[in-house]
């Protein structure tokens, strides 16, 4: 089997938006990696010599293994060589180290396929494998959560049928220890699912109980506010989440209670997580254009940020930490995903120059030409880089994995129905995944193996694999009428 080859080599709203979207400017010419499309990448890329060594330390080979040949140094190691000179014992260690590995598995790009996990006739909103990836959710409008275990040939594991759907499940986040599922929807209840029980289909309060944690005060009533974003915390304890209220809420999961709201920002909180393993820093991303970070040890006596971080124009969807309490990167509607150091954080937000003329909104329109080079004059970011669509949709980027890639990379969907991955230190495009015929909002990176799965608004779950693992891709259904926006 494919793992185990790999381990031993080292509601009644918007209807019309609910049904099936093909784009209709879509190419099928298209291919994967294809450089020579319109839609070319950019960068801004000063990225500060800290974050460059310490990818480099995560993700190059030792300096005996770059002299295999004598007289010779190499930083781009062939596997050959990589191999031999671990036979030869160059580096002195007589095995591989972590950097050494990520070396070796950073030439295995998931850029080949896909290969279709399944399809559904709605929108695919998550796509997310579980921390140690022997667990893969998908997360469709039309109430449907499906649970496929990734270890065992992708068989369906669990078949949840959503409760209070509100529009769509807006996110979903497995446990630590894998026994629950929550899920968020445009409203101020988030349910959980145990889905360790026996059993494939899972109907809320019907065939298992689908307990709603309700994180509306008391005095509030209805469908008060919707959560856009949630998180479990490092010890399945607690859950993180943002809300379109403008506000930040943790709730204790032991004792089923909310224990904190922050008023965070002064529009919707589209993204959170936590900074690290000890979940006591929180980011932070809102429509207001901000970061934030947020320490749980001070808000109560200070009720404010340790730090703000400005330099997106425009709202930001989505938010994904380097878990190592200091770096992370947002994707942002001004078609950027910047990464920031919160070390360089302020007390303070600066502003940014009102530079519109116009109307815009990202929900139906493009992005203005005029505004694409424009930058924040008090950008703190460290980099930014460019190239993919944040349109339409919360669209979600992502480091890739510490294990395999030492995080060398940054991936994210995009509204132009492609997966794009960025070098985090150079910012060039190392790749432009190619096969959905609409957006692609949310996309995931297997923990350990060199596998991608994207989700997207046509209804595919696809898997991009690094070509040559022996399984049979299923095949595709392209007898699907595209659609037309006639209504």
């Amino acid at each position: 089997m494919y793992f185990r080859g790999w381990a031993t080599l080292i509601g009644d709203m918007g209807y019309a938006l609910s049904r099936l979207e093909i784009d209709p400017d879509y190419s099928d010419n298209e291919s994967v990696g294809d450089d020579n499309d319109s839609h070319q990448s950019s960068s801004q890329n000063d990225v500060d010599p800290e974050v460059a060594q310490l990818t480099k330390l995560k993700s190059a080979p030792h300096d005996g293994l770059k002299r295999v040949l004598p007289r010779r140094g190499e930083f781009d190691v062939s596997p050959v060589k990589m191999l031999a000179g671990r036979e030869g014992n160059y580096s002195g260690r007589g095995k591989f180290s972590l950097a050494d590995r990520c070396h070796m598995l950073n030439k295995y790009l998931p850029v080949k396929g896909p290969s279709i996990v399944d399809q559904l006739t709605t929108r695919a909103y998550v796509s997310q494998f579980s921390k140690d990836g022997s667990l893969f959710v998908a997360a469709f409008q039309g109430s449907h959560i499906k649970i496929y275990n990734a270890e065992m040939g992708w068989k369906l594991h669990k078949n949840i049928v959503a409760e209070s759907l509100r529009w769509t499940v807006t996110d979903t986040s497995i446990s630590p220890d894998k026994r629950f599922l929550i899920y968020s929807t445009m409203s101020p209840i988030v349910n959980i699912v145990n889905i360790g029980s026996a059993g494939t289909e899972s109907h809320a309060n019907v065939t298992d109980i689908h307990e709603g944690l309700e994180f509306a005060a008391d005095d509030e009533e209805g469908y008060a506010f919707g959560i856009f974003s949630v998180k479990f915390s490092n010890d399945g304890r607690e859950l993180v989440a943002g809300s379109s209220d403008d506000s930040i809420y943790v709730y204790d999961i032991e004792a089923k209670r909310l224990s904190l709201r922050i008023q965070a920002h002064t529009s919707d909180v589209n993204s959170v997580c936590f900074a690290d393993e000890a979940s006591n820093l929180i980011y932070s991303g809102s429509d207001d254009n901000l970061c934030k970070v947020w320490d749980r040890r001070s808000i109560r006596s200070k009720g404010k940020p340790v730090g703000i971080l400005t330099g997106h124009l425009e709202g930001i969807t989505h938010l994904d930490s380097r878990n190592d309490g200091r770096y992370f990167i947002s994707n942002g509607k001004d078609q950027t995903i910047k990464l920031w150091d919160i070390r360089k954080m302020s007390s303070n937000a600066a502003r940014a120059p009102i530079f519109r003329n116009y109307e815009w909104d990202y929900r139906w329109m493009d992005y203005p030409f005029r505004a694409r080079d424009v930058k924040h004059p008090s950008d703190q970011s460290v980099a930014t880089y460019k190239g993919h669509s944040v349109l339409r949709t919360l669209i979600r980027c992502y480091f890739s994995p510490e294990y395999s890639t030492g995080q060398r990379y940054i991936y994210t969907g995009s509204h132009d129905s492609c997966v794009y991955v960025y070098d985090l230190v150079t910012g060039a495009r190392v790749a432009r995944l190619v096969h959905h015929k609409s957006t692609v909002r949310d996309c995931s990176w297997h923990p350990y193996y060199p596998m991608l799965v994207s989700s997207s608004f046509d209804g595919d779950i696809a898997k991009w694999e690094f070509p040559g693992n022996g399984e049979n891709p299923i095949p595709v259904n392209n007898s699907r009428p595209r659609r037309q926006y006639y209504d």
